[in-house]
């Protein structure tokens, strides 16, 4: 693969330049994938031999804003940081009339996207991907994850029980998720998602017919490869996946903080007002 760059030193005073590199979008999608696990550095196992998930993970990304290639933009308080897409192929495969709805949400994102705009529960698989943490939690019959954002929280049973109990309950937030084993990689597949969610603060999203199949993979003990393959019939023309790997969090004092940004929020704009 090559690379192009140009690197520029100004020697002045004793300071120097740093240097830039332009990179390729093949290189921006390659950096996606994680170098192989080294036997010496290999997922933890649980005692019946399962991966050990674990700990505290996130994405280093900016696919919470857009999960398709963008620039940065000046919009709110921060702006959006660019990012490369991380979808497969590149583009999500709307219908057309979908994609008018779609490009009213853009519009509308400032006050009407559910997480940033809202502090509302992210959904799935948007939960995995918002720039704050997450940890999992193990046990051979279930696995937890809680989010830091909005306090989310998820349990994927893995004794193979089915839906049958949840025929006439709405659909939820975050979902109902079913776990598998398919050797070494986490299998969960995620329906009742409430069509209240976006995938992204661009507005990309969906309908209660939502299927979201996850797929976590060790690739080594501090990286997972994560990805999610999107079925809603409603809007989109086939099947689409994206992908990501997500970092273990290795910081001395790692947490995950119970962070509801919509007290925060109800905070700032009611202040001392007293109910009546």
């Amino acid at each position: 693969m090559k690379r192009s760059g140009k690197v520029i030193v100004a020697a002045g005073f004793g300071v120097v330049a740093a240097a830039f590199i332009a990179l390729s979008p093949a290189m921006g999608q390659a950096a996606q994938q994680a170098n192989p696990s080294t036997a010496a550095n290999q997922m933890p196992r649980v005692p019946d031999g399962k991966p050990d998930f674990s700990g505290i993970w996130q994405a280093l990304n900016s696919a919470a804003w857009d999960l398709q290639g963008h620039s940065s933009s000046v919009f709110g308080p921060l702006g959006v940081p660019p990012g490369w897409s991380v979808v497969e192929g590149g583009e999500i495969p709307y219908k057309s009339e979908a994609l008018k709805q779609k490009n009213s949400n853009f519009a509308s994102r400032a006050t009407e996207d559910p997480g940033f705009a809202k502090c509302l529960l992210p959904g799935v698989p948007r939960a995995t991907y918002m720039p704050s943490p997450f940890e999992i939690i193990q046990n051979p019959d279930v696995i937890g994850i809680r989010y830091q954002f909005a306090r989310a929280v998820r349990t994927i049973p893995l004794d193979g029980s089915t839906r049958d109990w949840l025929e006439g309950w709405p659909d939820f937030w975050m979902g109902d998720s079913r776990g598998t084993w398919e050797g070494d990689t986490l299998v969960v597949d995620v329906s009742k998602l409430y069509e209240g969610t976006w995938f992204d603060h661009a507005g990309n999203f969906h309908t209660e017919a939502l299927r979201v199949v996850e797929r976590y993979t060790p690739i080594d003990r501090d990286h997972i490869q994560y990805e999610a393959t999107i079925e809603d019939p409603n809007v989109f023309t086939r099947p689409w996946k994206m992908s990501m790997p997500l970092y273990r969090v290795i910081d001395r004092h790692a947490e995950v903080f119970e962070w509801d940004c919509r007290v925060d929020q109800d905070t700032a704009k009611y202040k001392d007002a007293t109910p009546k």
